[in-house]
This record gives C-alpha cells, structure tokens and sequence, in this order.
C-alpha cells in the first residue's frame, strides 16, 4: 500500500520487518499501521482536553490564543493535574487487582479449593516475620492464612496505614510521607477516592491534586507492585538465574505453539503444566510436540521461573500470529491489544480470552478461575493441539533470528551472586565498586514498546550509552525484552560496556561459574519493579542514607500505558529520578510540568525538593543519557564519592 512508512523505520527487529512485510503482502493492519495513520490531537497530547462532564468536551488553547478555562471555570493547571491523576488511578487499580487475585489465589490454594502448591516457603517466613507475625512451630497452610489476613486488611482497613508499605518501605521515605499527610489506609479506598476527587466540580487545586496522585502512587506501589512480587514469590518460588531465547524464531514450525500473554502468572503458570502433561496427544496431530512462547508480562513471569523463551514484546505482539504458526495466542488482562482478533480471524490462530472482565470480540471464551484452572488450562492446551491441523502451509513464514538471553534476577539472586564474592557481606563488592567508580551508578530500564516510536529503538540506544559509561542496568517489563533481543541481557553484551562495569560483571560472573553476568540484569515483570525498590533499599540501608541519596535513576523509554505513569510516580515519591522518552501528556501546565521536572529553580515546590526525584523528559536517547549520568555524578558528589 502507498503511503506506508518503510518497516526499517517502525523497528529494530529484523525480524518483526519481515512479518510487517507479510501482513502487507496479506493485506493484514498491524497496530504499527493504525498508529502511521493516527493524528495525534495537540490538545490531548498537552494533556488540556477534559471529558470529565457533559459540558464539554473542553479544550484549553494553547499559548492562550483561545479559551484559557473550561466551562465549569477549571483551568490547564487543574485540568492537566486531573488527567494525570487519572492515569495514575487507572495503572493502580490494573496492579491492585493484580494482587488481590494472587491473595485470594493462595487462600483458595491452602483451602483446597485450587490446584497449586506452595513453593516459596522461605519467602512465606520472611514476609510473616516482617509483617510481626509469629512463625514457630506453624504449618505452611496456617502461615499462607495469616499473611493473606494481613493482605486482606490492605484492601479494608479503616485506619492506619497499608501493612506492605510498612514492610517495605525505606524508613526514611515512610518518615517523610508521614509528615506529607501521604500515608494511604486502604488500596480501594484510595483509588475510590480518586475518582470521586476528579469528577466535574470536586478537587480543583493543581497542587493539592499532584499530592493527592503520589498518596496513589504509594497504593500502586506497595498493595500493587510490593504485594504482587511477594505473593507470586510465596506461590510459584522466587526466581533465580535462567537461560533462555528471545525473538520470533523461538516459534517451531514442527510443533504445536502456544503464545500466553498478559500480566497474571496464575493461568499461565498452569498451561506450561499441561503442556507438558499433554505432550503425547502432539504426535497424533503429526507435530513434534508443543511449544510454549511468551510475550509481554505473563512472558516475564515464565522466562523468569520456568526459563520460557520469549517471542515478542507489547507493540509487535500481533507479530507470532502473523508467522502462520502460532495455534493459539491465550490471554488474561492488561495490555493486550483488541486488534489480536482482526489478525488471528486471517489465520488458524485461535485468540482465547480468559478473564470475565477482560474480553475481545469475536475471540474464544475460556472462563478461567482458580478452582478450575487445571480444565481451563486442559482446554486451551487440547485446542491449539487440534488447530495445528487447520494451518494454512502457505502463510507460514517463521523469521530465524535466535538471541540467547539470561534472565531470573530476583534481589535473592543477585544477594547470593554477590555473596560468591564475599559471603560474610555480600553487598560489600557493589557498594566498594560504586564508591571506586568502577560503576558509576545504576538505572532501571522498564515499561513498554510504543508503536508510534520504533519498535526497541530507544530502550537499546539508551542502556548502550549508559553501559559505556560505567552504569549498572536492571530491566523489567517490554523494555526488558527489547535488551533480550539485542543480546544485552546476554554475557556477549560486555563488549559494549565501559572497561569498569566490564570488569565487575566479569568478576562476579567468573565467581559464580559463569563466564561474566550480563551488562543488563533482567529482574522481571512489570509488577517486580518491587525488586528494584527493595534492592535499593537494602543498599540505602546498608550506607545509611535516603533512597534520594542514591546513584540511580529509573528510564520508561518508549512508555505507553498508564502503569508505567503510577510505577513512575511511586519511584518519584521514593526519592528517584525517572526519565521518560514519550511525551508524559502534561506540558500544558506550567505549574505541572515544573512541579514534576523541576525546569524552574526558583519554582516553590517540586517533587525533587520534598522527595529527591523529579522526571526527565527527552526523547532523544543519547541526550536522555547525558541528562542522567549527569544527576548521578551530582548524586555521587553528594554523597563523597
């Protein structure tokens, strides 16, 4: 077709270009082509046009060359501060639910009401002795009952605070909050509150909504983020240190595939089950057996404990369908596009939604739950088992591109990749190699792919001009992915880093057997950014000093989903500075965008004043780079070193 940018310019993945050929050559839209064709409104992307009642819609002009307030009378400053809020709601409440189904997952587990089993009984003690929970002499069952209880009071109680915010949080953040007024009582009370606060002719002041958005962070957080981690932990075990493949080649065409894809590792984890329990039905079907791949979060999850290969992250995920060989793509919740139906129904793919809450058009239903996970799981499996015969021979082009990654870096991980070096004090050789300048610092590397960015771009270009310069990189989400692709989450990335960091990883990696760790140390999903706050943590714990105090920096380089904006949001209120590489849809405001970037020196309140982070926003990845090495060496000076 006319008119369509050439894929070279869409993304990085070779492979990825060639099924953006073939969709063409079929006649197929891709999420790639729907963004080319978009016009972005300059309204909203200033974050000025509000929707919030009947009056309008209401657009606010921007250099005030039109209408400076809204109907009602709310100005850019309330209007942008309000959109913010609601995005931060919307990525807290997604990571809330999260949660609340791993809690109720392992009441119904030790009920005998769902077919799991415990496996993270070390993690299980920990937490129940964080949470003030006497653990002698208890069963499993009667310790996975309490802490769920304390789970619960998260979602309920009426006063105090959250229970995982006190167990986790750094104490000199829980204090700082404390006198902020920030300290939230219960997660659906919060986000309730969220949205009573925004509706047309409630909260109005700019600032007093910028607040009342970090006391939501802070559920996001900690009842989303912290108590997902945890809880998934105490389920499926902690990670450890895996080795897998990434890109559109791990799909065989002499097997059955099956892509799981989505956010919550309860399905997931049971369709790998049966996969394997089903093995000898593949053969009667004339396949060599079934192969499972993973995309986006639910990919995570698997590659991080099962050593599940990855095919793709979020924006070409309409790409393992297009391969011809992919029998069914099975789905729960959250970023999951609704285009997956448009290009499965040109194939014999079979797209399965999973979740009540959670359902495409013309897709297949298969309502899971917990109780009947084992047959929901049977049957998705025994599906794509029969839909192998109905591929079309013709449509099948499978790219053969093959990257070899490690991944499963949990803070357990690292603690005893560490502790091979100096078992006695195992952060000692992190904390003398920042201190001798052999790392410069640390960045976190998270969130998404965005289609109106090329595809992998950004998120690569930024940690190969961070790892040149001595910086330390851990990665979740899709931009975990995107390192995994391109042979930097593999030991071969070394030769990208600077002489420094080189050595260290090299060191670390020969202690543990290894030829060298990886430059980027992939730490999970999106909800296990929780790992990299508790890393920090412990790190500020050790030195004894803030989080703010830090070294570090967090990066969303090519964001697109309101999660990315509460997780960042939270690393704020925690005292770091995060970067972010798409337009954050705040820039009509004045007051806003310095509250949060901290442009102005002489603005009375930003973020960087009362909690030490404030966001960093360019799009360019070199200029981002320079922009964060530089807040590192000013953190650095701070602190001596």
């Amino acid at each position: 077709m006319k008119g369509q940018p050439d894929v070279k310019d869409l993304t990085m993945d070779t492979g990825v270009q060639q099924m953006l050929e073939k969709a063409r050559e079929e006649g197929i839209e891709t999420a790639f082509d729907r963004a080319a064709k978009m016009t972005q409104c300059g309204f909203g992307s200033q974050g000025v046009c509000c929707r919030l009642c009947l009056e309008g819609p209401c657009r606010i002009a921007p250099k005030g060359k039109g209408p400076q307030r809204g109907v009602c009378g709310a100005d850019a400053d309330t209007i942008v501060a309000r959109n913010l809020y609601q995005h931060v709601m919307q990525g807290t409440s997604s990571h809330v639910e999260h949660a609340r189904e791993i809690v109720h997952a392992l009441i119904e587990t030790i009920e005998g009401h769902a077919p799991y089993q415990i496996q993270g009984t070390d993690k299980l003690k920990c937490l129940a002795q964080g949470l003030g929970i006497d653990i002698e002499g208890k069963e499993i069952n009667q310790l996975v009952k309490e802490v769920t209880a304390k789970a619960l009071e998260d979602f309920q109680k009426q006063h105090g605070t959250l229970n995982w915010l006190k167990l986790k949080s750094h104490e000199k953040n829980f204090q700082n909050w404390e006198a902020l007024n920030l300290l939230p009582e219960n997660a659906h009370a919060e986000i309730a509150k969220s949205l009573a606060r925004t509706v047309m002719g409630a909260d109005s002041d700019p600032a007093n909504l910028l607040m009342g958005t970090v006391k939501l962070s802070l559920v996001d957080g900690f009842a989303g983020l912290h108590m997902s981690t945890d809880l998934q932990d105490v389920m499926f075990g902690t990670p450890r240190a895996v080795k897998a493949q990434y890109r559109l080649g791990v799909i065989k065409k002499d097997m059955v595939n099956i892509a799981v894809h989505g956010h919550v590792p309860l399905l997931a984890e049971k369709v790998v089950e049966w996969a394997g329990k089903l093995e000898g039905e593949a053969p009667k079907v004339g396949a060599q057996g079934i192969n499972i791949v993973g995309v986006c979060c639910s990919g995570n999850e698997l590659l991080m404990r099962k050593g599940v290969n990855v095919a793709t992250n979020y924006a070409s995920q309409e790409m393992p369908i297009i391969t011809g060989a992919l029998d069914a793509m099975v789905v729960d919740i959250q970023c999951i596009m609704p285009g997956l139906q448009q290009v499965a129904q040109c194939y014999h793919t079979e797209l399965i939604t999973t979740i009540p809450y959670s359902k495409i058009s013309g897709a297949t239903h298969i309502e899971f739950s917990t109780e009947k996970a084992d047959e929901a799981a049977r049957e998705i499996v025994m599906r794509a088992i029969s839909n192998f015969t109905k591929r079309d021979p013709n449509k099948i082009s499978i790219p053969e591109e093959i990257t070899e990654a490690y991944a499963g870096f949990s803070v357990e991980q690292i603690v005893e990749a560490l502790s091979a070096v100096n078992k006695s004090d195992p952060l000692k050789p992190l904390v003398d190699s920042i201190a001798s300048g052999s790392i410069l610092g640390a960045v976190a590397i998270v969130g998404c792919t965005n289609p109106r960015r090329k595809q992998d771009k950004y998120n690569v270009e930024l940690v190969m001009e961070l790892i040149k310069n001595n910086v330390l990189v851990v990665a979740t989400g899709c931009s975990a992915h995107s390192l995994g692709k391109f042979g930097l989450l593999s030991p071969d990335g070394l030769k990208y880093c600077g002489e420094g960091l080189r050595g260290v990883l090299t060191a670390v990696g020969q202690a543990n057997g290894l030829p060298a760790l990886p430059p980027a140390l992939h730490m999970g999903s999106c909800v296990d950014n929780s790992r990299i706050a508790d890393l920090l943590s412990a790190l500020a714990g050790y030195l004894n000093v803030g989080v703010k105090d830090l070294p570090v920096a967090g990066s969303c380089p090519e964001t697109h989903h309101p999660k990315a904006l509460a997780i960042g949001t939270y690393f704020l209120a925690s005292g770091v500075d995060v970067h972010v590489g798409v337009n954050p849809q705040v820039t009509g405001s004045e007051l806003v965008t310095n509250v949060l970037t901290a442009a102005k020196e002489d603005f009375p309140i930003t973020t960087d004043a009362l909690f030490g982070g404030k966001i960093i926003y360019e799009e360019d990845s070199v200029k981002a780079a320079e922009l964060i090495i530089e807040r590192i060496k000013m953190k650095r000076k701070a602190l001596g070193i």
